[in-house]
C-alpha cells in the first residue's frame, strides 16, 4: 500500500534498443516506456518517509538492512544533521531502504539498462556519449568534492527532461550488482575486482568513456548494505497498456 507523501514530479521516458557500454556490437537491450523521477529524491522527502515508517529509523534499523554509515550525518532518527539542505538529495541510504521506499509510493528502483539510457543524453540529444564535451563534464564532476550537498535541480535538464542523472551523487538501481564486463551473457557477473582493472574494457562499445566505466565499477564493488555518502537514489514507474 503507498504511502501517502509528496510525490516527486516524473515524465515519461520513450523506450528503445541502444547498445549498453558493456555489449558487443550485436548485442542490443530494448528498453519499454516508462516513467522516471525528475529530481533524485530529497532529505526532505526521506525524512517524511522515515517518520511514517520507523523500521528504516537509525537506530531501529536492523543491521542486515543498512551498515554504520546509514544516515550517518543526521543528528537523530528524525532530525537531518545542521549541514544537510532540505532540497539536497538523500544520501547514506542503503539498497535495501531505497527499494522499498520507491515500492511505498507505487514505483520501483531503475534497472541499470533504464538509468543509463537516459543518461546517456545531453540537454538536446537522446544519446550524446560520443561528444567528447559529454564525457568531459561528466568526468569533471567525478573530481569534484561533496556535490552531494547541493540541491537538486543545480545540474542541466536532459533531453528527456530529467536532472541531476550526472553532477550530483551516484544512484542505486535495482539491479546495481548484475554487471557484466565479459562472456556472452547479459547475465554473466565477473569478479568484482576486474571492474577497477583492464579486463572491464572487454567487449565495451566505447574504449574511452571512462565515467561509464567507473558507475560500473561503483556497481559492482558495493553491497545491498552499504550506506554511502555520495550514493542516493531516484524511482521509476512502469507504464500500463
Amino acid at each position: 500500500m503507498a504511502i501517502a507523501q509528496s510525490q516527486s514530479k516524473m515524465v515519461s521516458i520513450k523506450g528503445g534498443s541502444y547498445i549498453p557500454l558493456y555489449g558487443r556490437d550485436s548485442l542490443k537491450v530494448t528498453i519499454d516506456d516508462f516513467q522516471m523521477d525528475v529530481y533524485p529524491v530529497t532529505n526532505k522527502e526521506f525524512l517524511e518517509f522515515v517518520k511514517k515508517k520507523p523500521k528504516w529509523q537509525r537506530s531501529i534499523i536492523k543491521k542486515l538492512f543498512a551498515d554504520d554509515n546509514y544516515l550517518a550525518s543526521w543528528d537523530s532518527d528524525t532530525i537531518l544533521g545542521k549541514n544537510k539542505a532540505l532540497k539536497a538529495p538523500i544520501t547514506n541510504v542503503s539498497w535495501f531502504v531505497a527499494n522499498d521506499y520507491c515500492e511505498c509510493q507505487g514505483k520501483r528502483l531503475p534497472t541499470i539498462d533504464e538509468w543509463e539510457y537516459v543518461a546517456m543524453s545531453n540537454e538536446s540529444m537522446a544519446d550524446a556519449r560520443t561528444l567528447e564535451t559529454y564525457n568531459k563534464y561528466i568526468l569533471s564532476w567525478y573530481e569534484k568534492p561533496k556535490t552531494f550537498n547541493n540541491e537538486i535541480g543545480s545540474t542541466f535538464k536532459n533531453y528527456w527532461g530529467v536532472y541531476d542523472l550526472h553532477g550530483l551523487v551516484w544512484e542505486w538501481t535495482i539491479d546495481f550488482n548484475s554487471v557484466l564486463v565479459s562472456g556472452e551473457s547479459r547475465k554473466d557477473v565477473d569478479n568484482d575486482s576486474n571492474l577497477f582493472c583492464g579486463s572491464a574494457a572487454i567487449g565495451a562499445t566505447d574504449l574511452m568513456n571512462y565515467a561509464a566505466f567507473m558507475r560500473y565499477a561503483i556497481r559492482g564493488s558495493v553491497k545491498a548494505k552499504y550506506a554511502l555518502k555520495n550514493l542516493g537514489f531516484r524511482c521509476v514507474k512502469d507504464i500500463k497498456d
